[in-house]
């Protein structure tokens, strides 16, 4: 089968080639699905650039790609969620990913179906954006009421982030562009600041919780806006010591990221507020929770633009540059 196979790491370039590799065999509790569609994250680049090194410690070769969406071929002998036929998707586990491959062996706990409103292109928009918008509002502590301030909440993450945060009860303001306020008002946000005519910084005070999407440069004011004992979850920041505990690294490594993450818990001190980095993990049984919420109020899924598997370099460096109005996808056409 092809696969788009990482062959070294480097900063400054993405060393990423479509290869032919053998099929791979599910084990006791994976089924083997064939890709129809993969999304292309900013967490790819990351990936290739040795950014999350660190984090994940991936062993080259690696077959490249974190969201899939799929028709389970084959069950192993104890994977008894799915059957074969069934359409799924998922954020690929951690310790594997290989979603921009013809074929791939996935942990049945990683997969749910499909809303079936979702066409295979929109889907591949959902998986990696909607587990991390659950797992930030549980690092957040957020509850029905509270209010929740996305910055820059107009793309993939938000489209997913905001319906499900509305779900929950909250109350969900947001910024961007102005060109995207009435759709971001339609996902269910209730106020959209245009940051060319408002700086949202004057005109909010004492949000409940944060979700940073921008980093570093925008922390400082992001804080700023939080309230004191407010809980504020980077998707784009430094991991720091409460990361490294919570997700149980080595005593070397909550060392390493206690100091590369204090700036940002001195900033969150001052007024004893919480910082948090995210690190998306797969989980098939909110991914399904998602997606029945999605299903139920139809909800619809972007898409920017569809490449195929062979133009994959072409794919990272679109995402690479930004400015998308949806998801960038790989069209995979997997071979009998």
């Amino acid at each position: 089968m092809k696969a788009a196979i990482l062959n070294q790491y480097d900063k400054h370039a993405i060393h990423v080639d479509v290869q032919d590799i053998s099929l791979p065999k599910p084990a006791a509790d994976e089924v083997l699905v064939k890709v129809l569609t993969a999304g292309v994250n900013p967490l790819d680049n990351m990936i290739a650039h040795g950014e999350v090194r660190l984090i994940v410690p991936y062993r080259l070769p690696l077959v490249m790609g974190n969201e899939l969406v799929g028709i389970v071929e084959r069950c192993g002998r104890n994977s008894t969620r799915f059957a074969v036929g069934d359409r799924v998707y998922c954020r690929m586990p951690l310790s594997r990913p290989g979603a921009f491959a013809e074929y791939a062996a996935v942990a049945e706990g990683a997969l749910a179906r499909v809303p079936d409103h979702l066409n295979d292109e929109e889907a591949a928009a959902v998986p990696l954006t909607a587990l991390t918008a659950l797992q930030a509002f549980d690092l957040l502590q957020a509850k029905e009421g509270d209010r929740l301030f996305i910055s820059g909440g107009t793309g993939s993450f938000g489209a997913r982030a905001i319906p499900l945060a509305k779900e929950r009860g909250l109350h969900v303001i947001t910024n961007g562009n102005a060109e995207n306020s009435e759709r971001v008002l339609r996902l269910g946000a209730e106020r959209f600041i245009d940051y060319k005519k408002e700086d949202y910084t004057a005109v909010l005070k004492d949000v409940d919780c944060v979700i940073d999407t921008l980093g570093d440069s925008e922390l400082p004011r992001e804080f700023g806006i939080l309230k004191q004992g407010g809980h504020l979850v980077s998707l784009r920041g430094l991991p720091n010591g409460e990361f490294a505990n919570r997700t149980r690294m080595p005593w070397q490594k909550r060392i390493l990221f206690g100091a590369a993450g204090r700036k940002y818990d001195k900033m969150a001190a001052r007024r004893g507020q919480h910082y948090h980095f995210i690190f998306v993990h797969e989980d098939g049984v909110a991914l399904q929770q998602a997606s029945d919420i999605f299903s139920a109020k139809h909800i619809e899924a972007a898409v920017d633009g569809v490449f195929p598997l062979a133009e994959v370099k072409a794919a990272m460096q679109k995402v690479a540059s930004g400015g998308s109005r949806g998801k960038t996808v790989l069209r995979i056409a997997p071979t009998a």
